[in-house]
């Protein structure tokens, strides 16, 4: 297949390993990784924050660019902004854009995935034929698994790397307190909730947790790196495109 990647902002200027993770794995898999250079961010900051005609040029340059009938398909390593265009895009083409854009949506959002999804329900594979020889637990994130209901899809690729030690992370459905501007307009509350994972995290005594969201890693990374509790974050691309001659130390 012809999948172009979508790195996502956050993964563009802050979280780079997340994209090249995703790229080297599905390249790995004998796809052919394409990255058009003219995409940028997807609009989700814009319409969470209330400003949805603002973000209409954003919907309209992302069908533009991943429209090309050449592509098959469009992985990007988050839930959330996969959630956006799948759910939002529509939203801001019918409300403010044309009929036009409005087929360019509806055509494109269909062939776009979260990378567990995409490997489970289109590749129909689950042993990327990953290793990664720590003890890890797994954070499932509120738009992966609300939004875009990909279920149990991350812990079946997890499950089946070789070595790991993949431990269940109590309470793992809870929020983890980031939500975006949320954690700046409601910074007490999103505070207490990322306490309770962390705490949760360190229950578990993994030395590393994963989630399909860098923005959520950083949250809870974030909280860990000032308790100076020793565990890392590591995104789910990571550890399934990791080989034995490249493992995380």
């Amino acid at each position: 297949m012809r999948v172009a990647l979508f790195a996502t902002c956050i993964g563009d200027t802050m979280f780079p390993d997340a994209a090249k993770a995703t790229a080297l794995l599905l390249t790995r898999l004998g796809h052919d990784v394409v990255f058009p250079s003219g995409q940028t961010c997807c609009g989700q900051m814009h319409v969470n924050t209330g400003y949805q005609p603002g973000a209409l040029p954003l919907v309209a340059n992302y069908a533009d660019t991943f429209g090309d009938t050449s592509i098959d398909a469009v992985v990007a390593p988050s839930g959330s902004c996969v959630g956006s265009i799948r759910h939002q895009h529509e939203i801001v083409a019918e409300r403010y854009g044309t009929a036009s854009l409005c087929g360019q949506v509806q055509a494109v959002k269909a062939k776009t995935y979260e990378l567990s999804e995409f490997l489970v329900d289109v590749l129909e594979v689950t042993d990327v034929g990953a290793y990664f020889p720590h003890r890890v637990t797994y954070h499932p994130t509120c738009h992966s698994l609300r939004m875009l209901r990909v279920g149990d899809k991350p812990l079946q690729l997890l499950r089946n790397v070789r070595d790991i030690d993949l431990v269940e992370l109590p309470e793992a459905d809870s929020c983890c307190g980031f939500g975006g501007t949320f954690a700046i307009k409601n910074a007490e509350t999103s505070t207490a909730m990322l306490a309770d994972k962390i705490r949760h995290v360190a229950d578990t005594g993994a030395e590393f947790c994963s989630a399909g969201d860098s923005s959520c890693l950083m949250h809870i990374g974030g909280g860990m790196s000032r308790l100076q509790m020793g565990a890392k974050t590591i995104h789910l691309a990571e550890i399934l495109a990791s080989v034995e001659s490249r493992v995380h130390a």
